[in-house]
């Protein structure tokens, strides 16, 4: 892996481990509620999380030690609230690029911002923000990874591993390290201002691309090809009857063989 671990200005330097949380987001929030500022960049890391949520209220489950369960804090007032999504895309971005090297260009960000590999689910991020009027005052970002673990029980559904593709453990602290490194490269772009370089590295990950698969839209069942996201972060798919249409997160589902 490449040594960029060292390469973030505050993205991670505060970084507080913890045995067990019910959710690291819900801890950094428990910080920002106390008295005493919490520094832009602070990474909480947790060995064990009880309580972690994906997507749409979805649990994440994870064993104990043996993959990435962490918070990190960003300040992104310069963003407008309109374009929040762009911090998803960043976000994303940061964790595809310290992965790459390790899986290559099999791993593809599932839109909005689920990590997979192949057709199988590496890791999701979950992003709280705060606002103050038209600007995001506060933006708390959690990401779970299966990195070491082997074994997922029947729930977890199309789970996959780093360890179970590369049948080797890896450092999870190094690997939180570097990943916190990609994403402050990331929100850098953002705060000098650079979207459309984001926006496009941001549609070169994405599964699913161009590429014609079955979705499932109001309880209906399509056959459709997503062509892009707009700015604001809603997905384009090209339907074969209705042109190309628009969806938020809750009006689309993506059916895997």
């Amino acid at each position: 892996m490449q040594n960029n671990i060292f390469s973030a200005l505050f993205v991670g330097q505060n970084l507080v481990t913890i045995k067990e949380v019910d959710s690291t987001n819900t801890y950094l929030k428990t910080l920002l509620s106390n008295s005493k500022p919490v520094p832009e960049g602070t990474a909480i890391m947790a060995e064990s999380q009880f309580a972690g949520r994906g997507q749409q209220q979805n649990k994440w489950h994870s064993e104990p030690g043996k993959n990435l369960t962490f918070s990190i804090l960003l300040t992104p007032s310069f963003l407008p609230v309109l374009q929040q999504f762009d911090l998803t895309r960043a976000i994303s971005l940061g964790v595809i690029e310290a992965l790459d090297p390790l899986l290559g260009d099999r791993l593809k960000i599932k839109w909005p911002n689920d990590i997979y590999y192949d057709d199988h689910k590496l890791g999701g991020i979950l992003i709280e923000t705060h606002l103050q009027g038209d600007r995001i005052k506060d933006a708390i970002i959690g990401i779970g990874l299966n990195i070491n673990q082997e074994h997922f029980e029947a729930g977890a559904g199309n789970a996959i591993s780093v360890k179970q593709i590369l049948q080797k453990d890896y450092d999870l602290r190094a690997l939180l390290l570097e990943i916190c490194g990609h994403i402050e490269g990331y929100y850098l772009k953002l705060k000098a201002g650079k979207f459309l370089f984001v926006r496009n590295a941001y549609l070169n990950r994405l599964y699913w691309l161009n590429e014609v698969r079955d979705f499932r839209s109001d309880g209906e069942t399509f056959r459709g090809t997503i062509v892009g996201v707009k700015d604001e972060g809603l997905l384009l798919v090209e339907h074969n009857n209705f042109g190309t249409r628009e969806f938020s997160l809750k009006q689309i589902e993506f059916l895997n063989k």
